[in-house]
């Protein structure tokens, strides 16, 4: 986001050199001397008032030296006698009315204040006036201009009508703008609700698959401890040969479920659209109010805490959602009752992001760092005694590393767990 603030406050910043000595030939000379009404006034107003990361300052420099050199040049090519002294002392004064409009813009912060108008409208007509007034004071003391009670009530009424002119322009478009946002918020949010409306009905297919992959998981141990226990003589081979069969089967059913379910995700997320990409700060939110409605299910107290780099850019939402989420779900089920669960979500450099989530769980025993990501290797059992299936992390490992990335899990000085994940940029940014 940042970048693109930047280039945004660039190309506005050369709308401001071109247009502002421009328009400042469209003028008139109220007072009968060298003072000059323009609309150059009413450009730069409009165009301070979109800067983001740009010091103002520099508007103003830029825009007072842009307009005295435009001139001073356009004197040379069409006075016969052409003397420079004479247009410098001229022109040099409009340099100062827009290094003080910049200046009073900075030191009151008026970007801030874009959710109120009328306080914006006074700093502006604040801004001009006194600009007007420095200025006016600077060619009397250059020009020898005179100066009169009138000139100032004259300025203010000038002030006040083209401030609020461009305030009103100015916030019929932020008006506009925002009605976009929302209408494409509204589209995204009925995208999403498509999307879990349709995977609704897969979740009775995936519990009944899950269920399977457990019982199977369940016997092929058994059978692999009888297996440890028996010789050659002892086997049984035609009651071993059934219970081979019926696990086959239903690995079949489970391979007929996931293929179905497969087949309907792919056809809901084959197309990438402008949905299928979120801010990172958006897609760490949704993991949270997924994991805090999972935590109540599981009747544990989890306090969750984010920090966001919001300068980043979309993200495909479910490549990044699937690691963020599982890894949260994860340290949830790792934590016993009470805890908490920290998600880290930052730039290292220009090409790579680092997510790091941290849990108070009991830990990992060191020695057992090297096998966690290995499947079937797991401490978590339901209250039946039975043990998860241990792919969660594996599966984690597998995605990353076809993303280009790295994953670690390592203990920060508070004792906490801190599962860290490096991935390239661009293989999680819209392509194009």
């Amino acid at each position: 986001m940042d970048k693109n603030e930047t280039k945004n406050d660039i190309f506005i910043l050369l709308i401001i050199i071109i247009s502002v000595p421009l328009t400042g030939e469209l003028k008139f000379y109220p007072f009968h001397d060298t003072f000059r009404v323009s609309f150059s006034t009413t450009i730069f107003l409009f165009s301070m008032l979109w800067i983001k990361k740009i010091p103002i300052i520099i508007c103003g420099i830029s825009a007072g030296l842009s307009v005295v050199f435009f001139r001073i040049m356009a004197a040379f090519m069409l006075q016969n006698n052409f003397d420079f002294y004479n247009n410098f002392l001229l022109n040099t004064p409009a340099f100062f009315y827009y290094l003080t409009f910049s200046f009073i813009f900075y030191i009151t912060k008026i970007n801030s204040f874009q959710n109120r108008p009328i306080l914006i409208g006074f700093f502006a007509v604040i801004s001009d006036i006194c600009s007007c007034t420095l200025e006016i004071f600077i060619r009397h003391f250059l020009l020898k201009d005179s100066i009169l009670i009138s000139t100032l009530g004259l300025i203010s009424i000038i002030a006040i009508i083209r401030s609020f002119f461009v305030l009103g322009f100015f916030n019929i478009i932020k008006l506009n703008e925002v009605r976009e946002k929302n209408k494409q918020q509204s589209e995204q949010n009925k995208y999403m609700l498509f999307l879990i409306s349709n995977l609704y009905e897969e979740t009775f297919e995936l519990k009944k698959s899950i269920t399977y992959a457990e019982d199977v998981t369940t016997k092929c141990y058994n059978l692999y401890k009888k297996l440890q226990d028996c010789t050659i003589d002892s086997i049984d081979f035609k009651n071993f040969s059934e219970k081979l069969l019926g696990i086959a089967g239903e690995i079949h059913e489970i391979k007929k479920d996931n293929l179905r379910i497969y087949s309907g995700l792919s056809k809901m997320m084959s197309s990438e659209n402008y949905e299928d990409y979120m801010y990172a700060d958006y897609i760490v939110n949704i993991a949270i109010d997924v994991n805090k409605k999972y935590a109540l299910l599981l009747k544990k107290d989890i306090e969750f805490k984010s920090q966001v780099d919001t300068s980043l850019p979309k993200f495909h939402v479910y490549t990044l959602l699937s690691v963020i989420n599982n890894l949260v779900s994860n340290s949830l089920e790792a934590i016993k009752s009470t805890g908490i669960i920290k998600i880290f979500f930052k730039k290292i450099d220009v090409n790579y992001i680092e997510i790091d989530v941290h849990d108070t769980g009991p830990g990992i025993p060191k020695k057992k760092i090297d096998i966690i990501f290995k499947p079937g290797y797991t401490t978590k059992y339901d209250k039946s005694g039975k043990p998860s299936n241990g792919m969660g992390l594996p599966y984690i490992k597998k995605l990353i590393l076809g993303l280009n990335g790295t994953i670690s899990v390592n203990f920060n000085n508070s004792n906490e767990t801190v599962f860290k994940i490096k991935l390239p940029i661009t293989s999680i940014i819209k392509k194009g």
